[in-house]
């Protein structure tokens, strides 16, 4: 392929897959096997419109590789989806799951529609359809396949998918585990919704806080005071602001499609969030500059970029006016491969979507070992723990003969809630996968960027996996 001619999304994901594997000792044809998509479901399927006419829509599910089961992905639904980028979001799924220790396989699926032009009822018909024709491939499944929401889908398709799948397996007693995402009432899972923005907020906040990577940045450690920049206010984008701005940092700058606002001293981003809702747009927002194009965000001078809309943003063309010093991919594949070797050379750290925005997955196996165990997480310790915490506090006081203060009495009783327990264990989750990969990167001065670093623990974990099933005799 000639220099000046673009990578398709999975050749992307291919380049950096080649990129890392040369740092690893594996047999080519165990390479060859992690990065092939094991099964590709294409899919037409007709369906009746609200005005009587039948469409005839495309969709697809991508099940990229078994080394663990069930495999796990999002389903999206936009006129922009086609085989290849559902190959690639469904490889990048594997290599997500093995860096932050998530047992599952990579699957994606997508149905190629614009969800904007059709009725609820359409979009209900739809994704019950799209369902039952994976049912009938045997394409999903608590133990086979478990999709998720992704662009354009939310709680309410994935609650259509679970009631298709239940009808059409009556009696599996663990069906609320065929698909993940789903609204609490039908087993979803507490801390759901924010779970990608506040992952990408703790792995790029571990990384704010190794000392050795901020010197070489010029920057001080932690997130206080940090300018960030977030382009997209959908949830990722907007959690993600919160987050940091919950933390000290400061949001100079929101993109979204529609153009892009800058102020110096720091945006709120439910108050830009709720001004787009009035007025359907985030320009002209009181105190804020307009800039003229909303990828000139991605431009201005800051500590922190989060790209969190769509993939190929960042590329060999504008990746040299990148000032930013860190990159938080919280999007899909925000920067192309010559974007990584220009940040390389210009001293930016990019830290990569394919673990940093994991935030998703990681509560999903949370909210699928929940539908597994049938039991709400924290039911069972927190009263438990409530008491205990209470009569340990209560002898400490007597003893000092000192009352500690209403604020911090209400913190030390507290019993932890589903919520609580999620949040820990993604917390505990990004933080090892950034430590990991980051000792993969230290172990090597050769590796040139986390990018790559983050494909070699996944290489590692995915081959090893591999060969201890034997699957190679």
């Amino acid at each position: 392929m000639s220099s000046n001619q673009p990578y398709s999304f999975f050749q992307s994901v291919e380049k950096s897959f080649d990129k890392a594997a040369k740092y690893t000792n594996w047999d080519l044809g165990i390479l060859e096997q992690i990065k092939a998509c094991n099964s590709v479901y294409q899919m037409r399927f007709p369906v009746k419109l609200d005005n009587g006419e039948i469409e005839v829509i495309e969709a697809y599910r991508v099940q990229h590789s078994q080394h663990k089961s069930p495999c796990k992905g999002g389903i999206r639904f936009s006129d922009e989806v086609n085989q290849d980028e559902v190959m690639a979001l469904a490889s990048l799924m594997t290599y997500k799951c093995a860096i932050v220790n998530v047992p599952f396989g990579g699957g994606k699926g997508g149905i190629k529609i614009n969800p904007r032009k059709y009725s609820v009822y359409e979009l209900e018909k739809i994704t019950r359809r799209y369902t039952a024709e994976l049912v009938k491939k045997n394409f999903i499944g608590p133990g086979i396949d478990v999709p998720a929401p992704d662009y354009g889908t939310g709680p309410r398709e994935m609650a259509w998918i679970v009631d298709t799948y239940a009808s059409l397996k009556p009696g599996e007693i663990d069906a609320a585990g065929c698909v993940t995402g789903k609204p609490i009432t039908q087993g979803g899972v507490r801390g759901r919704t924010e779970a990608t923005g506040l992952g990408v907020f703790f792995g790029i906040r571990e990384v704010c806080n190794m000392p050795d990577v901020m010197q070489k940045l010029g920057l001080t450690i932690g997130i206080a005071d940090k300018t960030v920049i977030v382009q997209g206010l959908g949830n990722v984008g907007y959690h993600s602001a919160k987050f940091f701005r919950e933390s000290g940092a400061k949001i100079i700058a929101l993109a979204e499609y529609e153009g892009a606002i800058f102020n110096a001293d720091g945006l709120n981003e439910d108050e830009v969030f709720q001004h787009r809702k009035a007025t359907g747009s985030i320009l002209n927002f009181p105190g804020a500059t307009n800039l003229a194009k909303n990828t000139d965000a991605l431009e201005l001078a800051c500590d922190i970029l989060i790209p969190a809309a769509l993939e190929n943003v960042i590329n060999g063309e504008n990746a040299p006016r990148v000032k930013a010093k860190i990159i938080g991919e919280a999007a899909n594949g925000p920067c192309t491969p010559e974007a990584d070797e220009i940040f390389t050379q210009n001293g930016i750290l990019c830290v990569p979507d394919m673990y940093l925005n994991a935030g998703g997955v990681t509560v999903s196996y949370f909210e699928w070992l929940k539908n597994l165990s049938h039991v709400r997480y924290g039911r069972m310790e927190k009263r438990f723990t409530e008491n205990l915490n209470t009569k340990i506090l209560g002898q400490i006081e007597e003893l000092s003969g000192k009352r500690v203060s209403d604020e911090n009495r209400e913190f030390i009783m507290h019993g932890p809630e589903e919520q609580d327990l999620v949040h820990s264990g993604l917390e505990e989750t990004m933080i090892s996968a950034t430590r990991e990969i980051m000792d993969i990167w230290n172990s090597n001065p050769e590796i040139p960027d986390m990018r790559t670093a983050a494909y070699v623990s996944a290489i590692n974990k995915v081959a090893t996996s591999y060969l201890e099933l034997g699957i190679f005799p």
